[in-house]
């Protein structure tokens, strides 16, 4: 995923119950999937974050000497300025981008 391409909100907004649901015809099984594909997000960018800034960390045993690394401060800064994980996967629920499958016991 590419998130500087993103275009969900970065505030809350207001959706509409009945193009939530329209895929899947149960709110219930919309919000669990979506909620499932927001866990996936966070994981993913939780990951790419601290991938980044293990590149600018610094190890120094010296408590006297601590430095400011504007590297990490930029970075830091923009995955805070990202839209939540669950705004992400509800665009991408509206937008059709998440797949789902009805599992089911009769056979």
């Amino acid at each position: 995923m590419d998130l500087k391409k993103v275009k969900a909100p970065a505030s809350s907004v207001t959706y509409n119950r009945n193009e939530i649901d329209a895929p899947t015809e149960n709110i219930y099984e919309a919000i669990s999937v979506i909620s499932r594909r927001a866990e996936q997000i966070s994981t993913d960018i939780r990951k790419e974050l601290i991938d980044k800034l293990e590149e600018f960390a610094t190890y120094n045993d010296s408590l006297e000497e601590v430095f400011e690394n504007n590297e990490q401060i930029e970075v830091s800064k923009f995955y805070e300025r990202l839209p939540k994980p669950h705004a992400l996967a509800v665009q991408e629920w509206l937008d059709g981008k998440i797949h789902h499958r009805k599992t089911s016991d009769e056979s």
